[in-house]
């Protein structure tokens, strides 16, 4: 679905990602992981046509991802960064049914069937029908983080970029988040999502992405990236990787980084 070819991204003087090269596939769930400030976010952006790369290329179906119209990105991409929207004025149902306005020319905004119907059954993906009349400043941020991907669902794109969604949520609401994404894979879309939670990565994510020194330390299923030379090189301290009882591996900082602290 994506095609990346000898990417770099700057902040400024500062280079975030040089000369990357990845292909994200089709109905796959891809977790972007990194410490802070290597550039999880931008690259995110580019991805979703946003940001321009400083140099190289992005192919979405091999197209530019830059030659599309911000209609035509909107109806393949949905790109999901909350913390940048302010929408305390509306109920839940109308925050959803933004995710509508790239099926419709900008001056014929007028719900037609079709619209009730896809934010239906975006608010019942996600488990949130009885909360359509609420307002929007009332819920919580795990609410809120459903109505966010309910909006994704209801634009009926096919790619989902999401940028931390599960930060700042509990143990149990973060995990129902990652299972709705999950949901979506099965249901055959494709989810490139940034996260913090290396364990959330590994339980949920089929391939993990770990940015680092300006480039792309690894990209490759749980059980290959999470090696502990590799996740050294990416957080700067030593690691420790366990297998739980049900298969899934498990992240931690060393017992000797941890006395350091």
């Amino acid at each position: 679905m994506i095609s990346v070819c000898d990417l770099t991204l700057r902040a400024g003087s500062r280079t975030l990602l040089r000369d990357a090269s990845l292909e994200i596939r089709s109905g796959e769930f891809v977790a972007v992981l990194g410490p802070n400030g290597v550039g999880k976010t931008t690259l995110l952006r580019s991805l979703a046509g946003v940001r321009a790369p400083d140099a190289g290329k992005i192919l979405l179906n091999g197209r530019a991802v830059g030659t599309l119209s911000a209609a035509q990105r909107a109806r393949q991409i949905a790109h999901i960064a909350a913390d940048e929207l302010f929408l305390d004025q509306l109920v839940v149902r109308d925050v959803v049914a933004m995710g509508r306005y790239p099926h419709h020319r900008w001056w014929q905004w007028q719900e037609e069937r079709r619209d009730d119907t896809a934010i239906a059954h975006a608010l019942h993906a996600v488990h949130m029908e009885s909360f359509a009349g609420r307002p929007f400043d009332t819920l919580s941020s795990g609410e809120r983080q459903r109505i966010w991907i309910a909006m994704a669902l209801a634009q009926e794109a096919p790619l989902l970029l999401l940028d931390e969604p599960t930060s700042h949520l509990d143990v149990r609401v973060a995990h129902e988040i990652l299972q709705l994404l999950r949901a979506q894979v099965h249901a055959g879309k494709t989810v490139v999502c940034v996260l913090h939670d290396l364990n959330e990565a590994a339980e949920f994510a089929d391939r993990l992405l770990l940015l680092g020194c300006a480039e792309v330390l690894a990209f490759a299923p749980p059980d290959t990236v999470l090696d502990p030379r590799v996740l050294e090189r990416a957080y700067g301290i030593p690691m420790e990787v366990m297998q739980s009882p049900s298969g899934v591996l498990r992240v931690f900082p060393a017992a000797a980084s941890l006395e350091r602290l």
